[in-house]
């Protein structure tokens, strides 16, 4: 056998350095990264599916509320109610609002979505909004992650298959892994000359998604107002893909509601809707009583829900339901203050007494349940989660019951 080397007192002092000095640089590492700035308790058991709602109620309470400014409308994941405050995202039970699971950073919180079961957080760090992480409603434990390049006020819009935040300057999506499937605009970093922009120096003001199309009301030089719709899935999540793209001559325009064949645009300057087809063409033009709309991301986004045979808009004055095929109105709820949520087989409205119960079908009021809002005036965003129904009022999350 060879003879080990001969050890010096000197060759054990430079291994002791050594070692001494990979621990330090290994709790240094620690000390600074995401993960010790990191919170994240999980549910003690699942959250369980609430009851279904078995009609609506003679009379409804509140339950609990909570202060949630990162949530623009109220968020459900799964059987969670989903608040976001400050630099953490709780997850509650919706019967009594006790927090279930909780997710927070050493980053302030930019805004909280929801879609696939899952809550959608994205955390500010540096210049833009970059830190993305799910969270299974549940149980709050981390699905899927993702840094981008989302803008400050950035707002999370769901077609139901693809998440799109929006921006000014550059919008992007995501499919249920957090992989980005598009991005428009101009962002921060360029990895091509112009991002591949048939108009780079255009900002952007109102978007929409739906059917995997995103629509937006660009704001180009010398130009008056443009509508465009772009896949939200194009071959190339580099290389837009442009379904149509026309000139509005409206200076405050807003994208209501886009689908495969449709995009509906209210002019707000001329108190109307246009609807154009897909190759741009102007198929519907009708009025409509219009207000201020609520402004609480960095883009225009209408107040609208969808259902399987309506999608409900709230022009800012009125609740109008669209049929979903022509984007054309059905009925008018006039004096509402949010477009409304399906629950217990009807239609509710928030209303300044309270919620208007209305026939989905023909927008006949049938009566309205008293709530008392305590002084709030403002705009009333509605979703529901088995026998709760939730109201986003400014900056706060009320559960009814």
């Amino acid at each position: 056998m060879v003879r080990p080397e001969r050890r010096t007192r000197t060759d054990l002092v430079v291994v002791a350095l050594i070692a001494v000095a990979v621990v330090v640089t290994g709790t240094v590492l620690w000390f600074n990264s995401d993960a010790r700035a990191t919170v994240s308790e999980v549910a003690a058991r699942p959250l369980p599916e609430p009851p279904a709602a078995e009609g609506v109620p003679a009379t409804l309470t509140e339950a609990w509320r909570a202060p949630s400014p990162a949530t623009p409308v109220p968020v459900v994941a799964g059987p969670a109610a989903v608040t976001g405050a400050g630099n953490e995202v709780l997850g509650r039970d919706p019967l009594t609002g006790e927090v279930a699971w909780r997710y927070a950073r050493d980053i302030p919180l930019c805004t909280v979505g929801g879609e696939w079961d899952r809550a959608i957080a994205v955390f500010r760090k540096s210049l833009n909004c970059s830190e993305t992480t799910s969270l299974r409603g549940p149980t709050g434990v981390r699905g899927p992650q993702r840094n981008g390049d989302a803008e400050l006020g950035t707002q999370l819009l769901s077609d139901g298959t693809y998440v799109t935040a929006t921006g000014q300057r550059t919008f992007e999506s995501w499919r249920s892994d957090l992989v980005r499937t598009q991005q428009f605009g101009i962002p921060p970093a360029i990895k091509n000359p112009d991002n591949n922009m048939k108009r780079p120096d255009c900002t952007y003001s109102s978007i929409a998604v739906g059917d995997e199309r995103t629509a937006v009301v660009e704001n180009c030089p010398r130009e008056l107002g443009r509508i465009t719709v772009v896949k939200t899935k194009p071959e190339d999540d580099e290389k837009p893909e442009e379904v149509l793209s026309v000139g509005l001559g409206s200076a405050s325009a807003g994208v209501v509601a886009v689908t495969d064949k449709h995009v509906a645009v209210v002019e707000r300057d001329h108190s109307a809707v246009v609807v154009l087809d897909s190759s741009g063409r102007e198929v519907a033009h009708y009025p409509v009583r219009v207000g201020t709309p609520d402004f609480r991301a960095n883009v225009q986004v209408e107040a609208t829900t969808t259902t399987a045979d309506r999608i409900y808009w709230h022009t800012g004055a009125d609740t109008v339901a669209l049929d979903p095929a022509t984007l054309t109105p059905l009925w008018t709820a006039p004096d509402t203050l949010g477009p409304g949520v399906g629950f217990g087989g009807k239609l509710l409205v928030p209303v300044p007494e309270g919620l208007a119960v209305l026939d989905p079908a023909t927008g006949a009021r049938e009566r309205v349940i008293p709530v008392d809002r305590a002084g709030h005036t403002g705009p009333v965003q509605l979703n529901a989660v088995g026998p709760v129904v939730l109201e986003q009022r400014g900056n706060t999350l009320v559960a009814l019951r």
